[in-house]
This record gives structure tokens, C-alpha cells and sequence, in this order.
């Protein structure tokens, strides 16, 4: 019997999740659970590991070993089932841009087997409350970096998934605009929905996550509730603290103050 199964009750459970790329091994045997209705953030240096991660948890990528489970199902075996609870936002993923906004948003929308009125009716609200409302008949081609990063998230919510699964959803996207996210996140979360989103930037965990995970070259360093985790301190700190590799440059680059001169 598995010493350490699943959790059937949490959103999210990662299970001994390895993924390797030739000698680089991006997830090292990761476990995780994901409380049911939480803000979740996964937070890490660059390279760490957490678009592996998310990938492998979305059904996105197969791992080497290990297994994930979405509200109890499990992602290898019932990918179908599985993808159909969850809305996936993943960074850098090529979209149809030759499509209008409105019509990636409705595609997606019908991808997932709904009624096309009810597409047509969601993806309106979506572009109006993201603010692409006036660029909806843009092809996403000719999107600012901001603009297809909200027009991605739109994509990921049509359906009303039960979890949200975002990799860098702010990266690129202005503070109006992000403003806007956190208040459509915090009232997801508030109804029973679960967020999990991967970032680097500790003061944005920081202030719209209730959990977090602290994840460094392949492996959790530590995980629960955000005061947990911090333990008394600033959440960057923990993450310095857990994570190492802060450079101290002390005099080196003298040439760069302008007093030098």
C-alpha cells in the first residue's frame, strides 16, 4: 500500500513528480497538496522548476515518474475527465492569434463542448471586464504583450473551471489591468474556487496568497499557509534563506558609480 497516496480532498495532489531534461532534472521527486478553495503560490528563482511543475500537473507534459491528481482525479490515467476541471494559463503558450480576441475566447469556449450562446455571452463579459472590449475584433496578432496575456486568461476561464492553474499571470500586464485580476481571482477563490499560480515576484504572493510553496532547483523547500511559511519574517527573506545564491557584490563594479569617475 502507498505509504503517502493522494489526498482525494485537496485540488491539487502531486505525488513523487520527477521530470528530468538529459542531465537537468527540472522536478525531483515533488509532493504537494493544494487545499481545496486556496490562493496557492508557487514561488521560485528562475529555473526552478515550476512550469515543469504546472505542466505536468495539467496534463500539459508526462512526467518520468510520479503522479497528479485534479479534485481526486488522476491526471495520467483520466486526462480527459481530469483537464475538464481545470483552466490552464501557461507562460509562453503560442495561441491562434490569426483569431479575433473574441473569437480565441469563443473557440476555446466550444472546445470545451458548451453552448455557443453561452460562449458568446461569457467571452463578452470576459473582454469587458479584462478591458479588451474595444479589441475584440483585433486579430490577438496584433496584441500587446499585456493585452494576449489577458485575452489567454479570458480563454482559461470560459468554462468556469473549479481550479485555475496560472503560470506568471501578471507578467507583463498593468497595474490596472492587475488590479482587475486579483478582484476576478479573490471573488473565484471566495466562491469555492481554487488558484494556483507560479511567480517570482514574492511581494505580489505576498499580498493574494493564502498558501504557498517555496520551490528551488526541482524541489519543495517548503510549503502551507503563507504565515507558515514565512515564519515571522518577510516572505522574500524566507525565500533568500531557503533558497541561497544571493550575490554580495560589495566594491566589485566601482566603475559603475558615478563618483568613480
Amino acid at each position: 500500500m502507498d505509504p503517502h497516496p493522494p489526498d482525494p480532498d485537496a485540488a491539487l495532489s502531486l505525488r513523487a513528480l520527477t521530470k528530468r531534461f538529459g542531465a537537468t532534472t527540472a522536478a525531483d521527486g515533488l509532493d504537494l497538496d493544494v487545499p481545496r478553495g486556496s490562493f496557492y503560490g508557487l514561488v521560485g528563482p528562475n529555473g526552478a522548476g515550476k512550469t515543469t511543475t504546472l505542466s505536468m500537473a495539467t496534463g500539459l507534459l508526462r512526467p518520468d515518474a510520479g503522479s497528479a491528481h485534479l479534485l481526486g482525479v488522476d491526471v495520467l490515467a483520466d486526462p480527459v475527465r481530469a483537464k475538464a476541471l481545470v483552466g490552464i494559463l501557461p507562460d509562453g503558450l503560442r495561441l491562434f492569434d490569426r483569431l479575433t480576441g473574441e473569437q480565441l475566447v469563443t473557440y476555446s469556449g466550444l472546445l470545451r463542448g458548451m453552448e455557443r450562446d453561452v460562449v458568446t455571452s461569457r467571452a463578452r463579459e470576459l473582454l469587458e471586464a479584462l478591458g479588451l472590449a474595444e479589441a475584440a475584433s483585433t486579430l490577438v496578432v496584433d496584441y500587446s504583450a499585456g493585452m494576449t496575456k489577458k485575452v489567454a486568461l479570458a480563454s482559461a476561464l470560459v468554462h468556469a473551471p473549479r481550479v485555475l492553474v496560472l503560470d506568471e499571470p501578471f507578467e507583463a500586464v498593468d497595474p490596472v489591468s492587475a488590479a482587475t485580476i486579483r478582484q476576478i481571482l479573490a471573488g473565484y477563490v471566495g466562491s469555492g474556487g481554487t488558484v494556483v499560480l507560479s511567480s517570482h515576484v514574492m511581494d505580489l504572493v505576498q499580498r493574494v496568497c493564502d498558501h504557498v510553496a517555496i520551490v528551488a532547483a526541482g524541489r519543495i523547500r517548503a510549503a502551507g499557509t503563507l504565515e507558515e511559511v514565512r515564519g515571522g519574517s518577510s516572505l522574500e527573506d524566507r525565500f533568500v534563506e531557503l533558497v541561497g545564491g544571493r550575490t554580495d557584490v560589495g566594491e566589485a563594479l566601482a566603475w559603475l558609480r558615478p563618483s568613480s569617475g
